[in-house]
């Protein structure tokens, strides 16, 4: 999993900076983060996705109420910071991917680390571009990356995506399925091998890859994946698997144990907005769109 470093060892390094992740750590419900939404590109189209940037009342990745340029994810940073006493995390997800325009996925990092630089953070990726962007990702001091991994045998993954937009060369069925996963289990064990803690997102899809999920989960524990997010497809209209069933609550929650002999299980996602703010279980975001910082100096956090 990682040179010279035992796996007990890693997750005891690793407790200690997960502990108050409300995403990573299901003890850290009481603490809050906020979601960005300064990505909107994205270089895959999954099968069972539709982004809709103005959708107040769906809850699931991709959707979010605007997108924000890095100074207005900044202000809207020091607004709820400054709001909420135990916000502690700042994530990037969309809602497009983190990586697809990655310069304002940069600066937005960059910003708000100079304004609080004990504020951890995460991005959420597909994983396309984590062989090229690694080394700037681990440069920022992000501690914390999430890689959606729906497949790992090209002949299930060419079913769940339909093109890959590789650095503009547009990529389709097996090919493109194959690159995608070349790269994702690269960039994922380069952020292991530099103790980045990685949690690795896999949806579930009724007849599509439904009989495969322990094998991905095999296959990303020895690439170095700290933890699996099992869960259900959401049926989302005017997608190709917009007529496929999710999978029941039942059906997960045995998945999940079934797996877990291989890796830790996450059980308590919510599949958050990309603009998500707050708790898991108190979703702020909508008290706070919209909102303006006051036009005052910055004061930096020490």
């Amino acid at each position: 999993m990682l040179p010279n470093i035992e796996e007990t060892q890693f997750r005891e390094m690793v407790a200690g900076s997960t502990a108050q992740h409300p995403c990573y750590s299901a003890g850290a419900h009481e603490y809050a983060r906020i979601h960005v939404p300064v990505a909107p590109v994205c270089n895959i189209q999954c099968n069972y996705c539709n982004r809709k940037y103005d959708c107040a009342n769906e809850s699931r990745p991709g959707v979010t109420n605007d997108v924000l340029n890095p100074k207005e994810a900044l202000e809207r940073f020091i607004h709820v910071r400054q709001s909420l006493d135990n916000l502690k995390v700042v994530g990037i997800a969309g809602p497009g991917d983190a990586l697809a325009e990655f310069g304002k996925t940069k600066e937005t990092i960059t910003l708000i680390r100079e304004y609080d630089p004990n504020i951890t953070i995460c991005l959420s990726t597909n994983g396309l571009m984590l062989p090229k962007y690694v080394n700037e990702i681990i440069g920022l001091g992000v501690g914390h990356v999430t890689i959606t991994i729906n497949a790992v045998d090209p002949a299930i993954g060419k079913m769940i995506y339909s093109r890959v937009n590789y650095e503009g060369l547009i990529l389709k069925g097996e090919g493109a399925a194959a690159r995608l996963m070349e790269n994702q289990l690269q960039g994922l064990r380069q952020l292991s091998n530099s103790k980045v803690v990685c949690k690795v997102n896999i949806v579930m899809i009724k007849g599509i890859n439904d009989h495969h999920i322990e094998d991905i989960v095999k296959t990303v524990k020895d690439n170095g994946a700290y933890i699996t997010n099992i869960m259900p497809m959401i049926q989302v209209a005017e997608t190709p698997f917009e007529h496929i069933p999710a999978v029941s609550h039942e059906e997960i929650y045995t998945m999940r144990k079934k797996c877990e002999k291989h890796i830790q299980q996450m059980y308590h996602c919510r599949q958050c907005r990309a603009d998500a703010i707050g708790t898991l279980g108190n979703d702020l975001s909508l008290e706070f769109r919209s909102v303006k910082c006051k036009a005052e100096p910055l004061k930096k956090i020490s």
